[in-house]
């Protein structure tokens, strides 16, 4: 068991990092995919400057996700995301608001959000973890 912990504490952070990330890059492509369509949804749900908001979010999503991934500044990429994390959260799976037939996707959408937040949180307080470029400059 002690090794399987110590090959935990060795790879985790990483793999860890890497899921994490994941959802944040493929959201982030797909928006730049689906540019107009995205920035009209979100004016739609009363962002100003939907269009700006979209372009911080894209650079949010992606560049922090592959900054997440390579263990570079990564207390600094988490705390952004965690920060930008909250009002998405609020503003679009907002479950207390909707109908019935939404409520439980949103729902579901909130709960992973804040699950995302935790993982942030952790990223924010133990750092990016023994295989990342952060630690590669701690020699």
């Amino acid at each position: 068991m002690n090794a399987l912990c110590e090959m935990g504490k060795q790879y985790g952070p990483l793999g860890g990092r890497i899921l994490l990330a994941l959802i944040f890059l493929i959201s982030g492509y797909d928006k730049i995919g689906g540019f107009s369509g995205t920035a009209a949804y979100m004016a739609g749900k009363g962002i100003p400057f939907a269009e700006a908001a979209l372009v911080i979010s894209i650079v949010i999503e992606i560049g922090g996700g592959l900054m997440l991934i390579a263990g570079w500044k990564a207390r600094w990429a988490a705390t952004a995301i965690f920060l930008w994390l909250i009002p998405v959260t609020l503003l679009f799976h907002n479950f207390w608001a909707v109908d019935a037939a939404q409520y439980q996707n949103q729902f579901n959408h909130f709960l992973k959000n804040l699950c995302i937040i935790g993982g942030m949180l952790y990223i924010m307080a133990f750092g990016a973890g023994p295989l990342s470029l952060d630690a590669r400059g701690k020699t």
